[in-house]
């Protein structure tokens, strides 16, 4: 299972993105978060998504790859705009069907179609960071950019390295997972048939494993950073100091553009939601 999830592995390759300083993408991908968000209008969309092809172009991550990231959030996807598409009671034009309180309108089709679009580009624009950003890099970014929360010693690198191995076990999880389910099936389990009360009863023979399994990676996890002699941020080094270059220059300039469309468009056009 872990091969067929790219959120949380790092895609070994030489490009524009991968070289990128992880301060800059950090920066970067929280500015696009937030103008995903901002977005009122299916132009406004179109030109975040000429962008996300652009950086999965210049990262040199097979498409596939990225779009393996979608497998975990699918159902959520389908179930949102289930919801929406039936339940959405904003202004509308028009109504194609319409059974006692379910009415599905113009408006709620078009609300869903917004929200699969945002939750889609959330996910794929977070993956090519965890794509392009090793584990290490991603530690020395989030711990740089939070370096002012020292002066009120708060503990930034532990929060870092948490924050770092959460999203390395991603992919680890979920391979465990997926075998505790397959040694499960081969015993005679049962995760498919029967009521939502019966399927949760079914996940508990494979949760208080994955729940060992855990803290059993922890501790081991815990014993290698002491072997290593880890301390914490008290002394620690750096082999590589991280710097700005002309691609970090150029991936701000590009995104300057990108917000300032996604704005002009918000302007010109009506918002449809």
């Amino acid at each position: 299972m872990a091969k067929s999830l790219s959120f949380g592995q790092y895609y070994q390759a030489k490009s524009f993105v991968h070289s990128m300083d992880p301060r800059v993408k950090l920066l970067l991908l929280i500015a696009y978060l937030v103008t995903v968000f901002v977005v009122s209008n299916f132009f406004g969309f179109a030109l975040i998504g000429a962008f996300l092809v652009l950086a999965i172009i210049f990262s040199r991550v097979p498409v596939f790859t990225v779009l393996k990231s979608m497998k975990g959030i699918l159902f959520l996807i389908i179930f949102t705009v289930i919801l929406n598409v039936f339940f959405y009671s904003g202004e509308y034009d028009r109504v194609f069907i319409e059974w006692g309180s379910v009415r599905v309108t113009d408006s709620s089709l078009i609300f869903a179609a917004f929200m699969a679009l945002r939750l889609s580009m959330l996910v794929l624009g977070s993956s090519i960071l965890t794509l392009t950003t090793t584990p290490v890099e991603l530690t020395d970014g989030i711990e740089s950019l939070l370096y002012p929360l020292k002066l009120i010693k708060f503990p930034v690198h532990e929060l870092a390295l948490i924050m770092s191995i959460a999203l390395r076990f991603i992919p680890t999880l979920s391979d465990e997972t997926q075998r505790i389910i397959n040694a499960q099936k081969a015993r005679g389990g049962d995760f498919e048939s029967g009521g939502l009360i019966a399927r949760a009863k079914a996940m508990i023979p494979i949760l208080i494993p994955l729940l060992v399994s855990s803290f059993r990676r922890a501790e081991e996890l815990g014993d290698a950073m002491d072997a290593r002699c880890y301390s914490g941020s008290k002394g620690r080094t750096r082999y590589k100091r991280l710097k700005l270059g002309y691609r970090d220059g150029v991936g701000f300039v590009v995104f300057a553009i990108v917000l300032a469309g996604v704005i002009y468009l918000n302007g010109a056009f009506v918002a449809l939601v």
